[in-house]
């Protein structure tokens, strides 16, 4: 009886570590295109919210004005302004406090930022490892489904008179789809990776630029405020 060599057909009569291999990497693949949109959204979502926000903060308008706009953003504040709107929150409380000098004032702003920054980088990472995960991984997983395929092909050998092509052909088959789907899901996975966390790093960076500059303003405003 001729053999099934579709692919549905293969992975029906394949063997059941094979099965479980390739059921784990469709789940792995499944996993990463998740992540792949989730996280493509959140950092273009991100990056937009942050031009916008650094276009309005040096457009040269009032800082309360920019505060308040911030705080009443629906969904919150993201990127950037999340930043500004942490370190603005706590200058005005230093200096309503009116106890601190203009350096523990500043102090206390750039701690507040960087506390805010952490948050936001974390929030953009979420997810990054996982495909990493996958991409170093996947191809050992199909590696293995592969092994075990080959190795159940040369132990039917066995009990055969003659080695034909419509015997070695199926196990075989089935042993490099699973090759197969462990390099489908690991490729998109360190694409994806390697993309995004090139765009996280540069939008740290931008957060970096922003607050030393930031931190800069709040000290000029410190002093005159306490000259005051």
């Amino acid at each position: 009886m001729t053999a099934d060599m579709s692919v549905i057909g293969l992975l029906m009569d394949a063997s059941i570590p094979v099965q479980i291999v390739i059921l784990l990497l469709i789940w792995a693949s499944v996993l990463s295109w998740s992540i792949i949109f989730t996280k493509r959204r959140l950092i273009r979502r991100t990056k937009d919210a942050s031009d916008e926000f650094e276009a309005a903060f040096w457009s040269g308008g009032d800082l309360n004005t920019l505060y308040r706009s911030a705080t009443r953003a629906k969904g919150g504040s993201i990127g950037m302004a999340n930043i500004f709107e942490s370190g603005f929150r706590e200058f005005n409380r230093s200096l309503q406090a009116g106890d601190s000098s203009t350096d523990k004032i500043v102090e206390e702003c750039r701690r507040a930022m960087r506390v805010a920054q952490m948050r936001e980088v974390d929030r953009l990472e979420q997810g990054l490892a996982t495909l990493a995960t996958i991409g170093s991984t996947s191809p050992y997983v199909g590696l293995f489904g592969t092994v075990w395929g080959i190795m159940g092909a040369f132990m039917g050998l066995s009990n055969v008179q003659s080695a034909t092509l419509a015997v070695v052909a199926p196990p075989i088959a089935e042993a490099l789809i699973a090759t197969a789907m462990g390099l489908f899901a690991a490729i998109p996975a360190v694409i994806a990776y390697n993309r995004y966390a090139d765009k996280v790093v540069r939008l740290e960076y931008r957060y970096d630029g922003f607050m030393e500059e930031f931190t800069s303003i709040l000290q000029r405003h410190a002093r005159s405020k306490q000259g005051g």
